[in-house]
């Protein structure tokens, strides 16, 4: 059965802008690790980030989702733009989509896909728990992948994660982080982690608390972690109006 993703590919591709394309990095916490989102394609054995095209009547934006709704079950990403990776030649390192999606076929549209991409880079934050990965026609794994595991990536997908991630640690600085990759209760230890994680550093526990709670963005709960052999720490939830205007107007204070 053609999934939509090759539909959209196969028939569909006269539609699409000429010359953008978009890549997607999608992250994900679990077991104190940074995960990413990554694609295994059926023809030549790669790995991919997820990505696609842009329909005329579509802003890049809508194309983001859209491609994301399908990798991802979810709506309403966190989804930032962070890149435009333009290199003339980050098509020709690997095999093209054409020579994956035809494979040697004489397809009329081969040349359209052969053409030179300018690809709009975006990030995602999503809970982890919530994601379904979901794999098409030209891939036969979607999974999450650790950070420190990802290994070569097809055409410049790996310079396309590295600046997605130094995006992300640099937003640590003046953004709130964590309300999309965590459950909705946790304790500050588990917060700190995945400040740690990102940065790839370890974080001073009491200067890290004190710093959280001045940005006044968390609500300390009346419930503790359950099931810990030692005492049971304290749970907090996001006051999502606070963290929404730190997002918008920056922290009060810097890292």
């Amino acid at each position: 059965m053609t999934s939509p993703v090759e539909m959209d590919i196969k028939k569909e591709s006269r539609n699409y802008l000429d010359h953008i394309s978009l890549d997607c990095v999608v992250f994900g916490f679990h077991s104190n690790q940074l995960k990413v989102l990554v694609l295994h394609m059926k023809k030549t054995g790669e790995w991919v980030l997820p990505g696609g095209f842009v329909y005329e009547d579509e802003s890049i934006e809508v194309a983001a989702n859209r491609v994301l709704k399908v990798r991802t079950g979810l709506d309403q990403i966190f989804l930032r733009q962070f890149n435009v990776f333009s290199d003339p030649q980050r098509s020709n390192r690997n095999p093209t989509v054409a020579d994956l999606l035809m494979s040697g076929q004489d397809h009329p549209e081969a040349s359209w896909f052969n053409q030179r991409f300018i690809s709009v880079g975006f990030y995602a934050l999503v809970e982890y728990s919530q994601v379904q990965p979901q794999p098409d026609e030209l891939s036969d794994i979607c999974e999450w992948v650790n950070l420190d595991k990802i290994g070569k990536l097809m055409m410049d997908h790996n310079a396309i994660l590295n600046k997605a991630l130094e995006t992300l640690r640099l937003q640590l600085t003046f953004q709130p982080i964590g309300y999309n990759l965590l459950p909705e209760k946790f304790t500050m230890s588990e917060l700190r982690k995945l400040y740690e994680t990102i940065f790839g550093k370890e974080l001073d526990r009491r200067n890290f608390q004190r710093k959280m709670l001045a940005y006044d963005i968390l609500s300390r709960l009346d419930e503790v972690r359950q099931g810990v052999a030692h005492k049971s720490p304290g749970l907090y939830k996001f006051n999502l109006e606070s963290y929404q205007k730190a997002l918008d107007e920056g922290l009060n204070g810097k890292w």
